[in-house]
C-alpha cells in the first residue's frame, strides 16, 4: 500500500511539477512530392500554444525557448497561435506586449510568421495581432506570404481560427498565383479535411496532444471533433500532409503526462 501511494504521488509530481516545464525538441522528416528543389531539406520550426502565463511558462522561460529555437538555425519559424492564457490554475496573466517583445528576438532565414488562436481572440485578438506585428512577427489572418529562394517559391497561407473566426479558405488561397507550393498555417487542425488538394502541407496546434496520454487508454481529452485522429504529429490522408505540434503551455489544468512541451523541427524535402 505504501509503495502504491508513493508511486501515485511520484506520478502526480511528475505530471504537475516536472513534465510541463520540460521543453523538448523533436525533429520530423516529411517528404512531399513536388516540393521545390531550392527548399530541399528546409528546417521549419513550428511552435504553438505558448500560453505564456501558465505555470512553468513565464517570460524567463519564453526567453529560454527563443534561445533554443535560434540555436536550431531554422530556415523558417511558424507559430500556430494561442500566445496568451486566462484560464489555467496557478497561472498569472501576462499581456501580449511583453510576450511579443521576447518573440521579437527569434531569428530565421526566411522570417517568422504566425496565426492567432482561440485564446488570443477570447482575450483581444486585435491587440495580440498588433503586438506581434509591431515586433516583426507577421500575423497572417486569412492572408498569404511568399518566400523565394533561387528563383523558386513557397507560399504560407495563414487561415483564421476555426472556433472564433471566419475561415476564408477560397479567398485566401486565390491570392496565390498557381500552380504553387502552399503551406497552410492554422491554429485548429480540424480545418485540415476542408482544405483543397493543392495545399501541400497543413501545420497546426491547439490540441496540446491531449496534455495527458495514458497507457492503454490514450489521449482522453482532445479538443477536436475528430477525437485522436488529428491529436498530434504527422498525419497523411489521401496524399495530403498535416503536422500537429503538441504545444508548449497548458490550458485549464496545468498537467502533462507523456506529452511534454515541444518545439517541432520539420525537415522537409521532395518525396
Amino acid at each position: 500500500m505504501g509503495l502504491l501511494l508513493f508511486g501515485g504521488l511520484a506520478l502526480l509530481a511528475w505530471s504537475f511539477l516536472i513534465e510541463p516545464g520540460r521543453v523538448t525538441v523533436k525533429e520530423t522528416v516529411i517528404l512531399i512530392p513536388g516540393w521545390p528543389q531550392a527548399f530541399n531539406n528546409s528546417r521549419i520550426v513550428l511552435i504553438s500554444d505558448l500560453h505564456v502565463g501558465s505555470p512553468h511558462i513565464d517570460l524567463e522561460k519564453l526567453r529560454e525557448i527563443v534561445s533554443t529555437i535560434n540555436g536550431l538555425q531554422p530556415d523558417l519559424i511558424l507559430i500556430a497561435g494561442d500566445f496568451v492564457i486566462q484560464d489555467v490554475l496557478g497561472g498569472d496573466f501576462i499581456e501580449p506586449e511583453p510576450i511579443a517583445a521576447e518573440l521579437k528576438n527569434l531569428r530565421a532565414r526566411h522570417g517568422v510568421y504566425a496565426v492567432l488562436g482561440n485564446h488570443d481572440w477570447w482575450y483581444d485578438g486585435e491587440r495580440v495581432m498588433r503586438a506581434l506585428n509591431n515586433n516583426g512577427i507577421k500575423v497572417l489572418e486569412n492572408e498569404v506570404a511568399q518566400i523565394e529562394r533561387d528563383g523558386q517559391s513557397i507560399w504560407i497561407a495563414g487561415l483564421a481560427d476555426l472556433w472564433t473566426r471566419k475561415q476564408l479558405v477560397t479567398t485566401t488561397l486565390s491570392k496565390i498565383p498557381g500552380p504553387a507550393t502552399v503551406i497552410a498555417l492554422t491554429h485548429n487542425p480540424d480545418l485540415f479535411p476542408k482544405l483543397p488538394a493543392d495545399v501541400a502541407l497543413t501545420l497546426a496546434g491547439h490540441t496540446h496532444g491531449g496534455q495527458v496520454n495514458l497507457p492503454f487508454f490514450g489521449r482522453r481529452v482532445v479538443p477536436s471533433e475528430f477525437g485522436e485522429r488529428y491529436a498530434v504529429g504527422h498525419v497523411q490522408e489521401n496524399g495530403h500532409h498535416l503536422f500537429v505540434t503538441q504545444g508548449i503551455g497548458t490550458s485549464i489544468i496545468p498537467v502533462r503526462f507523456r506529452v511534454p512541451p515541444e518545439i517541432s523541427v520539420l525537415k522537409i524535402s521532395a518525396g
